[in-house]
């Protein structure tokens, strides 16, 4: 067991979603936490637009809450279980999302750090830290845009190179700039009574014509260092999708299935969905359209899909460069620095993807520091659920070889073969829940 700081228990270094989380599950269980948190310095990451803790940069979403047949929607469930601080400022935030879980991004980040600020014993301090402590517990949540001078400390303690990749973000449209007339409001095949997304129509000539000026758009240059960063396919640019085929986006983002035109009673030859970003309903994001396009190429190809003519951009698309370890590597089971055992990592540094994974990690990561600090032996999650599941792949279970990160999906759950390909997912999550039970009791 490592000394704590004669002022904190523990250092939570990075105040994002991961960070945030852990901070929580220590703090509430009587654990003194230094928060810190690079933005409110006057340093940004290239992909950030304030200073709030848990800041959304790309999506608005955490996608599907269907905890019955969707392995994030399960995520959700067991999180929800473990008294999630994520889940409960979502709850707060959340917005008109059909069957998925989305939030109004400034209520959601100011309510994570108002709960934080809140508990007497977090200390939340602004400051940049540029190396990996020498001693004491510590869980490094920096995320995949870790500042130059701490990720070049973390690659020291290490030994080894992280890995990269590229995450692009989606613009986001004010919706009294969006043509009703020619847009409509719809869920995909209507289900329930919600009609959630705004649904721009377009004929195969205007498709066709979109597609090329994607394919053909002025992109942001690539600097040497990152000619050789492969993108996250859960994330993947818009105009690198179209550089696939002709036809991919029409059965990806912008799949007319299911959507019926209520001036022509047909499905459209694609569509572009927006989905609402804030409360107040005034900003709706362009669902799938992360891009790297330069700023000016947005704009003017944006306002070819119809009903967006007009549209004024509350924010356009942009590139950064996301890093992330080698974990199955470098971590052990508890996410614990082999070479440096006080520092555990949590969030997407780790190596997974998403909003709700990298505070699902976080959790996990504040749980197991809780326990060392306890002085009592740590009991991970279950394979067989969805935490348990991400984490065994951080850990180990992936390939070190061919790491990369990694949304949480049924693929990295122990199979059920025996069971019939119709009822797997059912399975999967009813499995899940009988097993996560015994293990939160047991957590007392």
């Amino acid at each position: 067991m490592h000394t704590p700081s004669p002022t904190h228990d523990i250092h939570v270094i990075g105040g994002g979603l991961a960070g945030s989380e852990a901070a929580w599950q220590l703090a509430r269980r009587g654990f003194r936490v230094r928060l810190s948190e690079m933005r409110g310095t006057g340093e940004r990451s290239p992909a950030h637009q304030g200073d709030g803790l848990a800041e959304l940069v790309c999506s608005n979403s955490f996608r599907s809450d269907d905890d019955e047949k969707n392995a994030v929607g399960l995520l959700h469930h067991e999180m929800r279980r473990c008294e999630s601080l994520i889940m409960a400022a979502a709850a707060t935030a959340q917005v008109p999302a059909g069957s998925a879980l989305a939030v109004d991004r400034d209520v959601f980040s100011a309510e994570v750090e108002a709960r934080l600020a809140a508990l007497p014993n977090v200390e939340i301090v602004r400051e940049r830290v540029d190396a990996l402590p020498e001693s004491g517990p510590t869980i490094v949540a920096t995320g995949p845009l870790t500042a130059e001078a701490l990720a070049g400390s973390i690659g020291r303690a290490t030994g080894a190179d992280s890995l990269a990749f590229f995450d692009a973000i989606a613009p986001i449209v004010y919706r009294d700039t969006i043509d009703m007339d020619v847009c409509w409001m719809a869920s995909r095949w209507d289900k329930g009574e919600t009609k959630d997304y705004i649904n721009c129509p377009m004929d195969k000539e205007q498709y066709l014509a979109f597609h090329a000026g994607l394919v053909g758009g002025e992109k942001t240059a690539f600097k040497e260092w990152e000619e050789n960063t492969p993108y996250f396919d859960g994330c993947m640019p818009i105009e690198v999708m179209a550089e696939r085929g002709v036809d991919t986006l029409r059965f990806g983002p912008m799949k007319p299935v299911g959507l019926d035109n209520p001036r022509t009673g047909r499905w459209p030859y694609a569509v572009v969905q927006l989905r609402q970003d804030n409360k107040l309903g005034t900003l709706w994001n362009m669902v799938g359209f992360q891009t790297k396009l330069k700023h000016a190429e947005q704009v003017r190809l944006f306002r070819t899909i119809p009903g967006l003519e007009q549209a004024e951009f509350a924010r356009l698309g942009g590139l950064h460069r996301n890093t992330f370890l080698n974990s199955p590597v470098l971590l052990d089971r508890t996410l614990r620095l082999k070479t440096a055992p006080h520092v555990r990592f949590a969030g997407q540094i780790t190596g997974c993807e998403g909003y709700v994974e990298s505070a699902a990690v976080g959790l996990l990561a504040g749980m197991m520091a809780s326990a060392e600090l306890a002085g009592r032996v740590w009991q991970a999650p279950p394979r067989t659920t969805a935490m348990g599941a991400l984490l065994s792949h951080i850990t180990g279970d992936a390939e070190a070889e061919t790491y990369q990160p990694m949304n949480v999906n049924f693929g990295l759950f122990p199979p059920l073969h025996e069971v019939k390909k119709k009822q797997r997912k059912e399975a999967y999550t009813a499995r899940a829940k009988d097993d996560i039970a015994p293990w939160l009791t047991a957590l007392g």
